[in-house]
């Protein structure tokens, strides 16, 4: 049988009896990183009517060229990507969340986000917000992801 990858991550989230939820860093308490949102693109409006299906798929394509610095998979088969929204426009909305809350890259990987969805050709602004609930799991990953890890 296929290895749980929480070995991998340097941080968990234990949900306690009271339903609360801790975080920590290798058993020790951590703390939520200082960074939740972060904002991209030119703000040019685009030259012509926005195709939002086309302009998603292309957003999508961006996210799976970012990779998670614990786990070599990209962030969207990684099931780190809750929602994406291409609003009237052109502007991009993202949820995300991270694998742990205490990553010392979170900032890091949220600004990465935002950045490189505002520069998708088509897009006039991103914005990225973390998200905490639900708390990420495996059951998220896509396929191809936990073949990637072995967990398949």
């Amino acid at each position: 049988m296929a290895e749980d990858i929480e070995h991998l991550k340097q941080h968990k989230i234990v949900r306690r009896d009271d339903g609360r939820v801790r975080l920590s860093l290798h058993g020790q308490p951590a703390s939520v990183p200082d960074v939740d949102e972060a904002v991209g693109g030119s703000g040019e409006a685009p030259a012509g009517p926005i195709d939002r299906d086309a302009l998603r798929a292309d957003v999508v394509e961006a996210l799976k060229r970012i990779f998670d610095p614990e786990i070599p998979v990209n962030i969207y088969d990684l099931g780190l990507i809750y929602d994406i929204e291409v609003g009237d426009g052109a502007h991009v909305e993202i949820h995300m969340t991270l694998t742990a809350p205490a990553c010392p890259v979170a900032g890091m990987i949220v600004t990465d986000v935002a950045r490189r969805v505002g520069d998708v050709p088509g897009v006039r602004t991103s914005h990225v917000k973390l998200v905490w609930d639900p708390p990420w799991t495996q059951d998220r990953m896509t396929e191809e992801a936990k073949l990637e890890l072995g967990l398949l």
